[in-house]
């Protein structure tokens, strides 16, 4: 479950750095055919933020792998 929601925060962090770069979104572009409001775009932008709320426990794991 950890290396998932890692996984899904990277593809999150590259998707709002090609955003901050180039205007760019790649989720978007994918999933929602260029646009925000498609629903296969918001659904992965939702488990993405799902997984960065996960990952926020990493931060107080103590079992460091």
């Amino acid at each position: 479950m950890k290396k998932l929601a890692l996984v899904l925060v990277i593809i999150g962090a590259l998707n709002w750095g090609l955003i901050g770069l180039f205007q760019f979104d790649l989720v978007a572009t994918i999933f929602g055919g260029g646009s925000q409001e498609g629903v296969f775009a918001r659904i992965i932008y939702t488990v993405v933020g799902i997984a960065g709320l996960i990952s926020i426990a990493f931060l107080f794991d103590s079992n460091r792998d």
